[in-house]
């Protein structure tokens, strides 16, 4: 309905003035924007990280934003939480959270609910919807 379409990560960085990273931390996404990928976006152009740190190879971005490569970067995780890596927070393109990007009312109402929906579940010897670890539930 408005208008988006599924692209290549490529075409993406590419093309976009605003790019927001929303994915888990797994293998394949660890250091998912490096340098090559920095280097196909645009002077214009911002990246926004709420989801992991090390989705971003840090020490390559610091680079890229003293080198003006980037127009800039909102950070709200930390590749080496809670350590930041040098320079990032003396920079004037760099808007640093610690963490809270999920702080809204509504998402810390929805997480106490499911909190307690699960403690339920365990309680009366269901598996918790939202296991992390099922290997720590004896069969």
């Amino acid at each position: 309905k408005m208008g988006g379409r599924k692209v290549e990560l490529d075409y993406l960085l590419k093309n976009s003035d605003f790019i927001s990273l929303h994915v888990p931390l797994t293998n394949e996404t660890r250091h998912l924007i490096g340098e090559r990928e920095l280097s196909l976006m645009k002077k214009t152009a911002y990246l926004i990280n709420t989801s992991r740190g090390a989705v971003i190879n840090e020490i390559v971005l610091a680079k890229a934003l003293r080198e003006k490569q980037i127009a800039g970067a909102a950070l709200d995780v930390y590749e080496k939480e809670p350590e930041l890596t040098e320079g990032l927070s003396e920079m004037k393109n760099v808007v640093l959270t610690p963490h809270l990007g999920s702080a809204t009312r509504e998402a810390r109402d929805k997480m106490s609910i499911m909190m307690a929906e699960n403690c339920i579940a365990a309680l009366r010897g269901e598996k918790p919807s939202n296991l992390v670890n099922p290997k720590v539930l004896k069969e």
